[in-house]
């Protein structure tokens, strides 16, 4: 068995070998109360996490853009990079390990939704809270994330879990949202998406949108993200001529 001090050393030469990679956010999640098929039966998972490039960012007030396309497709790129790393750094150390890539998680996925979403293992790691719009909300980066998740049996130390929102009061998601898609409901661990958030109405919208300004019918807009307030503390500590 691993003791608490060759958990805790394992632990941080992880997370400080995925920072050295690139990622910007890295959490550890006990997975033991979801049900084994939703983890695959990994008691454990990683959540890791990119911010959007500020600059791609600013420039989707009128509706989402090629720098933001572009953005998006560099960060999943990576993201996916990133966990596959991951899970060679964990199975040649004699661990098991599942890097949820896009790959894999489309083989589990439906249009709306996949088996075990990253934003699970992100709460359950404490990396932020769900929003009002669905999203996952960082203190550091607001909701201006890309990310991603690995599952593993590696005993690592976990973090403490968030099991409930901090976005209060605020609703300025579902004022800027187009698609009317955000109810203004706050989140918390458990409740379905479908109670405070319209999936469908999003995803119709943000294509029309994405057909007007790239001329390509892809489900992208981010209002949600560039209007949260979170988000704007973020791209206000970042000058605009600088680039992640």
């Amino acid at each position: 068995m691993t003791g608490t001090g060759e958990k805790e050393i394992l632990t941080e030469r992880f997370r400080n070998a995925l920072r050295a990679k690139g990622a910007a956010l890295v959490g550890f999640a006990d997975l033991g109360e979801l049900p084994a098929e939703q983890r695959q039966g990994f008691p454990r998972g990683i959540l890791i996490a990119m911010p959007w490039d500020p600059a791609a960012l600013r420039s989707i007030e009128d509706g989402p853009t090629s720098a933001y396309h572009a953005d998006y497709d560099g960060l999943n790129e990576r993201l996916d990079a990133l966990a596959t790393y991951a899970e060679s750094w964990l199975t040649t150390r004699g661990h098991r390990a599942l890097a949820k890539t896009r790959a894999v998680v489309r083989e589990s996925a439906s249009v709306y939704g996949t088996l075990l979403p990253h934003k699970t293992v992100a709460t359950r790691a404490g990396v932020g809270w769900i929003g009002k719009c669905a999203l996952l909300v960082t203190r550091a980066y607001g909701s201006a994330v890309r990310i991603s998740s690995i599952l593993t049996d590696a005993p690592l130390q976990t973090d403490a879990p968030i099991d409930e929102s901090a976005c209060g009061s605020c609703e300025v998601c579902a004022a800027a949202c187009p698609a009317g898609a955000v109810s203004g409901k706050p989140w918390h661990a458990g409740l379905p998406r479908a109670a405070f958030w319209d999936a469908e109405a999003c995803r119709r919208t943000a294509r029309e949108r994405s057909l007007r300004s790239l001329d390509k019918p892809i489900t992208l807009c981010g209002l949600c993200i560039l209007r949260c307030p979170w988000t704007q503390r973020y791209l206000e500590s970042v000058p605009p001529h600088d680039v992640l």
